[in-house]
């Protein structure tokens, strides 16, 4: 296929003009059209690279959690592709280790069977802090086991990320983790600044969903935030929905961190990619309202965002270019999982997972391998 982009962000700068080749999913060759190229489809728009999010519960009506399924990861997969996403790590957040296995299993089998889009899975707990469990089953929530190591230590997963407290988890644990190529996020942690450098110095080199549900920065006490800011190699991911975390925050985040160290994850619920306002969360009630999903106690239970929203949210209020905003969605999460190779840019050899936009930033059109998955 031939495709002519009459403006393309190939990851770097902005071009006008480009023609892709893109045989067998990847692109092939890149360049300038001239007056007698032959194409097959002209993307009229922004032609970006394909957004990578490494946070999402659920879509489309459907909380992984709930159906630990593979037609439930086609279901979020279709849903959130609206948005631009083409490729994410289903994420379970802290369930019974019966629900993990069954959730290993269907991302073996959407491995297996090359759904597009799926690159691995995000087990956010069950190894987590009580006290800052947020919308997660304190009855779930335990030590790491035999049981657990089993799943983790599966090769047919594709990339596996783990969200841990690391106060419940031992440096010697978290270096058995990566060890195995695992990710190592810390979140949903009261843990001081000394137990979590400990974490990072064991190869922990992630913060889950930066602000929330992590001990804060004080005067005596730096706390998780305080590691993450200080701590240059390691990354953040960033709920950019107006609700999670002030807009403010999220531009001390970009200006202390190094650049290209802060994604954007979405932390997406059942709602996105469709018309529901409420679900249940283990048995409680989720409503969303004025983009804001909550408990019946008003607290946060993951979010309503999309990525495509995320990326106007950044370039709306974060003060950073239009480039910036589009590689803190799809470069920078595809960087933190080893994947810069395969997608989050647009280059000779890379997948052609791509997404045109229109002038307001919403999404037109969808490409996972080259194969238009939304329209």
């Amino acid at each position: 296929m031939r495709l002519l982009a009459r403006q393309f962000f190939d990851g770097e700068s902005i071009q006008h003009n480009q023609i892709l080749e893109i045989k067998q999913g990847k692109i092939i060759a890149i360049y300038t059209a001239d007056d007698n190229a032959l194409v097959d489809d002209i993307a009229e728009g922004l032609l970006v690279p394909g957004f990578v999010d490494l946070q999402v519960n659920g879509g489309g009506n459907v909380l992984f959690n709930d159906s630990p399924s593979l037609t439930s990861l086609k279901t979020i997969m279709a849903s959130h592709s609206k948005f631009g996403t083409t490729a994410l790590l289903p994420t379970l957040i802290t369930d019974t280790i019966e629900t993990m296995q069954q959730a290993a299993d269907a991302i073996s089998a959407a491995i297996s069977q090359k759904v597009k889009g799926i690159v691995g899975i995000h087990f956010e707990g069950p190894h987590l802090s009580l006290a800052k469990k947020g919308a997660h089953i304190a009855e779930y929530i335990r030590p790491i086991s035999a049981a657990e190591w089993k799943i983790l230590q599966r090769q047919d997963i594709g990339q596996i990320l783990v969200t841990l407290a690391p106060e419940n988890v031992s440096p010697e644990d978290i270096s058995r983790m990566v060890n195995l190529g695992i990710k190592v996020c810390l979140g949903h942690t009261n843990a001081g600044y000394t137990t979590t450098k400990k974490a990072i110095d064991a190869g922990a080199d992630g913060f889950t969903h930066l602000y929330n549900a992590m001990s804060a920065i004080q005067g005596r006490e730096p706390g998780v935030l305080g590691a993450a800011f200080l701590n240059d190699h390691t990354s953040c991911g960033l709920i950019v929905d107006g609700h999670h975390v002030d807009y403010h925050s999220c531009k001390i985040a970009l200006k202390i961190k190094p650049q290209g160290k802060v994604f954007l994850v979405t932390d997406a619920m059942p709602t996105v990619g469709c018309e529901q306002q409420e679900f249940a969360l283990f048995n409680r009630k989720v409503t969303l309202e004025n983009g804001k999903l909550t408990l019946p106690d008003g607290s946060l239970a993951g979010s309503a965002l999309d990525m495509a929203t995320g990326v106007r949210n950044i370039y709306q209020h974060l003060d950073v270019s239009l480039e910036e905003a589009l590689r803190m969605a799809s470069l920078y999460p595809a960087k933190y999982i080893n994947k810069a190779h395969l997608f989050g840019s647009l280059g000779i050899g890379t997948q052609a997972n791509m997404v045109l936009l229109n002038n307001n930033l919403y999404v037109q059109k969808t490409w996972i391998n080259g194969e238009q998955v939304y329209n």
